[in-house]
């Protein structure tokens, strides 16, 4: 009985590793034995890794690029609004690359962090690079980590510019939680009016996503 209750608790703690809490540790027999799992969630059991496929901004689709020459690219990488876009998916977002894994390409190294906001950590270092040394001149000093109640997530930073000594404060989470609490939308790097018509393409944009 106690070498089995050892070789479960070794597993539950694998699955533990993998952001898998075992509560039960005769589920993990049970799950050995499991043969066909049905499901209506994408990536929760798969191999818990996602990748940025497609992003909104200036009020149409692009696709990402996944490559890592990144000589697919469907959208200009110095569109004011992409940059924003990317520094908040830097910003707020606790992903980070483990270390010594200079010369692994970008989509294979280890992160610490879930599957989605490593999704994105990659997708920008990809795409711009130098995440860690943005995170550095945009020092974070609080921090509403994501729950299941709120539905977003939002971090506040100290300004790159050191003459602004304005914070800034960075917010992703569930489309409908994030329109609630916009009032502007970035176009082409000018803040418009959030009317009917930017909510309507929104929520079409996010349906269509």
């Amino acid at each position: 009985l106690a070498t089995v209750t050892v070789c479960l608790t070794l597993t539950a703690k694998r699955m533990a590793k993998k952001n898998c809490l075992v509560r039960n540790l005769e589920a993990v027999e049970t799950l050995g034995s499991t043969s066909t799992i049905c499901s209506d969630k994408t990536g929760t059991l798969t191999q818990n890794r996602m990748t940025v496929a497609h992003m909104w901004f200036d009020n149409q689709i692009a696709d990402a690029d996944t490559t890592e020459d990144q000589s697919g690219a469907s959208y200009d990488k110095s569109n004011p609004t992409w940059l924003s876009l990317a520094r908040v998916a830097a910003l707020c977002n606790r992903a980070a690359f483990k270390a010594d894994q200079e010369g692994v390409p970008i989509l294979k190294r280890e992160t610490s962090g879930d599957a989605s906001e490593s999704a994105l950590l990659k997708c920008v270092e990809l795409s711009l690079g130098g995440v860690t040394a943005m995170r550095a001149k945009n020092e974070k000093v609080a921090e509403i980590p994501f729950n299941s109640t709120n539905k977003y997530q939002l971090s506040i930073h100290i300004q790159e510019d050191p003459n602004d000594q304005r914070y800034l404060l960075v917010m992703k989470g569930a489309p409908e939680r994030i329109l609630d609490r916009c009032t502007t939308i970035m176009l082409e790097g000018k803040e418009a009016p959030m009317d009917d018509d930017m909510r309507e393409a929104f929520n079409n944009a996010y349906l269509e996503l």
